[in-house]
């Protein structure tokens, strides 16, 4: 009877000892799995990605003004009315729509008014007109700009500004530059990954990405340079 106890109780023992040291396996596993994972919490990699295109300008704003000088103001309106018209002809026969061109009133200035400057001047009023065309029809304006000699040869003394030109459609090509710029990032994220002997996880973060529209160089307005960077951080992993 006493032998049946003792072997009893050394079956128990060698039960809860076995209970014990399989708890402490668990029990270490854990920590190095948690430690594992709090060290490849902190291994991060954060890289640029670049995406660049060149497109033709969509849109351009330009200005034109021609002025008149003398001493009878009507007269002076109705010739400053009369190149507001050549001009307006001109275009139009360049492929501009009514709708793209607008004629501002004549701007009068009076020398005797002035409190200042020189007033010796053999005239006495300055009118100006001013023209503004607005338009998509990018090639239309800049073969019109290479021909405003045309104008001269009519007797209209023409000055006109260096042409805005712009790219509307900007916002249509954001999807598509943006996963280009995350794509090329990942490509240098998987470098660096390599190069340290790890592999790369997840986004971590991600910007939204910097916009920008610019001419290609100053010599070619009409050519636009789009460009996006965008700076993406990955998790690595051994």
């Amino acid at each position: 009877m006493r032998r049946n106890v003792i072997n009893n109780t050394i079956m128990n023992y060698i039960k809860e000892s076995a209970i014990m040291a399989l708890g402490l396996c668990l029990l270490g596993g854990a920590i190095k799995w948690g430690i594992d994972d709090f060290v490849n919490k902190d291994r991060q990699v954060t890289v640029k990605g670049l995406a660049e295109r060149e497109v033709p300008a969509d849109v351009v704003t330009w200005s034109l003004s021609s002025k008149e000088t003398g001493n009878d103001l009507p007269t002076l309106y109705e010739s400053i009315n009369v190149h507001a018209g050549k001009i307006k002809t001109f275009l139009k026969q360049n492929g501009l729509e009514e709708s793209e061109i607008t004629v501002n009133p004549p701007a009068v200035t009076d020398l005797e008014a002035r409190e200042w400057g020189d007033n010796q001047k053999s005239f006495r009023y300055i009118v100006t007109i001013n023209i503004t065309v607005s338009t998509k029809k990018v090639e239309q304006v800049r073969k019109a700009i290479f021909r405003q000699a045309e104008l001269l040869k009519q007797g209209v003394a023409l000055e006109s500004s260096v042409p805005d030109y712009g790219y509307a459609s900007f916002q249509q090509m954001k999807p598509e530059m943006m996963a280009e710029a995350i794509k090329n990032a990942q490509k240098t994220a998987e470098q660096f990954a390599e190069a340290s002997e790890s592999s790369l996880g997840k986004i971590q973060t991600a910007g939204q990405g910097q916009f920008e529209i610019g001419d290609r160089d100053e010599n070619t307005p009409h050519i636009k340079k789009l460009r996006v960077v965008t700076t993406v951080t990955y998790s690595l992993k051994n």
